[in-house]
């Protein structure tokens, strides 16, 4: 029987998903990635490309169905397609946070319940979610992004007590700023209020800037690996910056961490 790990990534297009798929393919194992229209998608050596939307219920269906058929079985599922917005709270829509939600929450649970009868059957898996250290602090002008992996958090951690019973287990990476095209092409909301748009500037600035200056995804991506084929953990932080907000946020009194958020955000 092949000791070879098969390991799911999905959104491989760019960034993260795609810098994790390639460090599963020199482990040696079998990696299938994900991506939203096949015909849009370009090549990614040693990885097989699955048109899936996690959006969509019948087209993750149809792409965990598909790889299982290839593969006989599922090790590992990395949870990595997602979105992002920025706005003040109050001039985000519920229609704006419903879609955030269906990409970053509701997919999750989609490919998580997609995979899960395969793991149960035989009796091992691995579930790494993409989080953020926005998982576990709050964020000016990105609350709907922040509340989606607040959500993600709890989400994993009822997840890993319910399904260790059948040797699967599920962890949760949480980086902080990534040189990706997620944070700089973050769309907008749409309802802008005039009140906000100082303050607003101001952390989207902040924002950009510090996707210009953070590390590329490979740290990232090293730390998913990790997650999926390393003794478990709930919690993984790449190194530098995201590392050092985990342990701020754990010993740190809330005052000072706060001001200190703030003043990332440009708001002083």
């Amino acid at each position: 029987m092949s000791t070879t790990k098969v390991v799911v990534v999905t959104g491989v297009s760019s960034g993260i998903g795609r810098a994790t798929a390639t460090k599963f393919v020199k482990r040696g194992c079998r990696v299938f990635g994900t991506v939203r229209k096949l015909a849009k998608a370009a090549p990614l050596p040693g990885v097989e490309l699955i048109e899936m939307d996690v959006s969509d219920d019948a087209s993750v269906q149809s792409g965990i169905r598909l790889i299982i058929d290839l593969a006989k079985r599922i090790d590992v599922l990395v949870n990595n397609a997602g979105t992002s917005l920025v706005g003040a709270v109050e001039e985000s829509s519920v229609a704006e946070a419903v879609s955030l939600f269906d990409a970053n929450v509701f997919g999750i649970l989609r490919t998580a319940k997609a995979v899960l009868p395969q793991m149960r059957t035989q009796r091992s898996g691995r579930i790494v979610n993409i989080s953020s250290v926005l998982g576990f602090l709050p964020a000016p002008y990105m609350g709907l992004y922040a509340a989606s992996k607040h959500a993600v958090e709890g989400l994993s951690e009822t997840l890993d007590h319910e399904v260790r019973q059948f040797g699967v287990r599920v962890s949760l990476v949480e980086p902080s700023f990534t040189r990706t095209n997620l944070d700089v092409n973050a769309p907008q909301a749409n309802a802008k209020i005039a009140d906000y748009d100082r303050e607003r500037g101001l952390a989207s600035r902040a924002i950009v800037e510090s996707v210009k200056s953070a590390p590329e995804p490979e740290g990232v991506a090293e730390a998913v690996v990790d997650a999926a084929l390393g003794t478990w953990r709930m919690r993984h932080t790449p190194g530098g910056q995201a590392s050092l907000l985990s342990k701020l946020r754990r010993f740190m009194p809330a005052a000072p961490v706060d001001a200190s958020l703030r003043k990332s955000f440009g708001l002083g």
